[in-house]
């Protein structure tokens, strides 16, 4: 039987999530208002909320859960080509990686974006409003690629002790996405977390590496890592490139004369 839940009411546990026959598996609970200290409660427990206008608060943890280990992060040939090129150009002073630095336009981006066989967004008025408190409080932060001034693409996550959540990405030129995810790789890798949770699998993740694991395994590499210290600080390091491949050190080779591919 389904959970609802008023403001007093603590979630259940993942495990009484609804089954894989049933007509929504891996929904936990229903209703709500989505606060900081409900997401917090949410997040420890492994489960999250994604739900469409008009519907109430719904609470997910499915089982499998899709799962990115930072070490088997897939740099294609062709990502590799595109964030090596922008390496060098972010070195000539055309584009940059920052961290944190428009996190409410970044949601609303993932919002707003148009994305392929989908029709309208989860990422309703409610989610950008508590997300972007919750980012007050220092839990939620964004990865933004920068071309000429602009905000081209990007992806927010929530990080509590060792352990990010990512969210959502959005990309208004090729490639924008995926080098912000790979400055976060980058980052989390050059930081010591293992492991990016994705939720849902997609086609997309997988291509870039990630995979499903089964729900009990997940909530193991929970209990070990959301106690331990978290990150104090995710500014951009332009080092971290070269934890993710040694071939994408700023300094390696000459500066190219373009940058991210701008077509539509």
């Amino acid at each position: 039987m389904l959970t609802w839940l008023d403001d007093r009411t603590p979630l259940p546990a993942p495990a009484e999530a609804l089954a894989a026959d049933s007509e929504a598996p891996g929904l936990v609970a229903a209703g709500g208002r989505l606060t900081v200290a409900r997401l917090e409660e949410a997040y420890r427990k492994g489960i999250f909320p994604w739900y469409s206008p008009g519907q109430p608060v719904l609470w997910w943890s499915p089982d499998p859960r899709m799962v990115l280990p930072v070490q088997e992060f897939r740099l294609s040939h062709s990502l590799k080509k595109a964030v090596r090129r922008f390496v060098r150009d972010a070195r000539a002073g055309r584009c940059e990686i920052r961290f944190d630095s428009a996190l409410r336009r970044v949601i609303e981006h993932c919002a707003l974006t148009p994305r392929s066989g989908q029709e309208g967004t989860w990422i309703v008025p409610a989610v950008v409003e508590a997300y972007t408190d919750w980012h007050a409080r220092g839990r939620v932060h964004s990865a933004e690629t920068w071309v000429d001034g602009q905000l081209v693409g990007g992806l927010y996550f929530v990080a509590i002790g060792r352990m990010v959540f990512g969210e959502s990405m959005f990309s208004h030129r090729n490639d924008a996405s995926k080098i912000a995810l790979a400055a976060l790789v980058a980052a989390c890798r050059a930081r010591g977390i293992p492991l990016i949770d994705c939720q849902q699998n997609t086609g997309h993740l997988a291509s870039l590496g990630a995979r499903e694991v089964p729900r009990p395994q997940f909530e193991a590499h929970l209990a070990r890592t959301l106690g331990e210290p978290g990150v104090a600080d995710w500014t951009y390091d332009e080092s971290h490139w070269a934890v993710l491949d040694p071939s994408l050190d700023p300094g390696f080779g000459p500066t190219l004369d373009s940058t991210l591919d701008t077509r539509a």
